[in-house]
């Protein structure tokens, strides 16, 4: 049997083989059941001016590895959309609300705001949310 023939037999076995729901199950570093009921969770989103995707993107990848070093940071994502380069979308959750307002006001995300009114064509949306079904 060709090698083109052999991976193709091994892909199509494998697409027949159910998945793991992986996103169903915890994760190294994510426990579920340990995000306590005070959580606090953000979703927020900010797009960059025309001609300025790359110059937000470049201000904007350093916040990933500051917050999640804060102390109560429990889970932080920076997103980008494939098919609109330049519009960011955050995922944060912090121990509690007071967390999360600390964490605006630490020197580096209060750094990444001041420059928002260069790069950015408004200021940051954010949807402040509940977090649901966190409990097995």
């Amino acid at each position: 049997m060709r090698l083109s023939t052999r991976f193709a037999l091994a892909v199509l076995i494998g697409a027949a083989v159910p998945a793991t729901p992986a996103l169903a199950q915890d994760h190294d570093g994510i426990r579920y059941a340990d995000i306590p009921a005070t959580a606090y969770a953000v979703v927020a989103e900010v797009q960059a001016k025309p001609g300025k995707e790359a110059a937000l993107r470049e201000a904007t990848l350093p916040l990933v590895a500051k917050v999640r070093a804060e102390p109560n940071n429990l889970l932080y994502f920076l997103q980008e959309d494939r098919e609109r380069p330049g519009h960011f979308i955050f995922y944060e959750i912090f121990a509690t609300q007071a967390d999360f307002e600390a964490h605006n006001r630490t020197p580096h995300v209060q750094a990444w705001f001041a420059r928002l009114p260069e790069l950015a064509e408004e200021p940051v949306k954010a949807m402040r949310m509940q977090i649901l079904g966190n409990r097995r």
